[in-house]
């Protein structure tokens, strides 16, 4: 069966939800991750979804901060919402769907922004994120990415150099810094990941999925950063039949500092 999966960092679900249904309507997605959902689980849209056609929901919430969600028009099965560093903060959430005769395991991520200095030793928020990179290295191993799988999300870095506007510039702004983008290029090689992405686009091109709210016109000064990915298994690489960042949705009313990013897969 052919599958298309899309991620959005949609900051706050609930103050977005029109553009999240429209979304669905005109790029009709088999299965969405979402992140930083900033809610409970109580609190999330359920009815919503389910009158658009996506009946499977799976929700890791948390107020106020962080969360992510799994909409889905396919069932879920296996939803594992794993805790990172030791804290309870709603940055993983891990579901499998069926897939012709087999399965498929997807993991929706979002990883810590790291605050504005990159030095460990003074800032937290830093040490945290490259903790947590560290642990989805230590985690993410060969043994758990055997199976066919698909890993999405914000994770908060742009690993290459046309990844961000300004190599030069964004060495030492957090996102793109050598610690971060040393960490993150280690998970993807423990587990033989495909970036969707780049399978498509050319590393010598620039690519992007964020723009700052700072910058009023984004489109014109194009100061972005491709913060959230795709990555497959080797075994769903052939299957990969196109990679589309929604550019146009930056310029929606309200809209997140994000824009969604989606793959489709070809039939088995």
């Amino acid at each position: 069966m052919p599958l298309t999966v899309a991620t959005w960092n949609i900051n706050s679900v609930r103050l977005r939800l029109g553009l999240v249904a429209e979304f669905l309507r005109r790029f009709k997605p088999d299965v969405l991750f979402l992140q930083e959902i900033k809610t409970l689980d109580e609190g999330f849209p359920y009815a919503a979804f389910r009158e658009l056609g996506y009946r499977h929901l799976a929700v890791n919430g948390q107020k106020g901060y962080h969360g992510v969600a799994t909409i889905s028009r396919k069932r879920l099965f296996d939803v594992d919402n794993r805790g990172f560093c030791g804290k309870d903060d709603s940055r993983h959430q891990a579901v499998t769907i069926k897939d012709g005769g087999g399965e498929i395991r997807l993991h929706n991520f979002y990883v810590p922004a790291g605050g504005d200095e990159p030095d460990p030793v003074v800032n937290d928020k830093f040490a945290h994120k490259l903790a947590f990179l560290d642990e989805m290295h230590s985690w993410l191993t060969a043994e758990e990415t055997s199976r066919p799988s698909v890993l999405v999300g914000d994770l908060n870095v742009a690993p290459l150099e046309n990844d961000v506007w300004s190599h030069r510039q964004l060495l030492r702004v957090v996102s793109h810094t050598p610690a971060e983008t040393e960490r993150l290029v280690k998970v993807m090689a423990r587990g033989s990941w495909v970036d969707a992405a780049r399978h498509f686009v050319p590393a010598d091109q620039r690519l992007y999925t964020w723009w700052s709210y700072r910058n009023r016109d984004w489109a014109a000064s194009n100061r972005g950063r491709r913060l959230d990915h795709i990555w497959v298994t080797p075994s769903l690489r052939p299957r990969l039949k196109n990679i589309e960042i929604v550019r146009e949705a930056r310029d929606w009313t309200r809209t997140s500092d994000h824009v969604p990013v989606i793959a489709r897969l070809a039939t088995t």
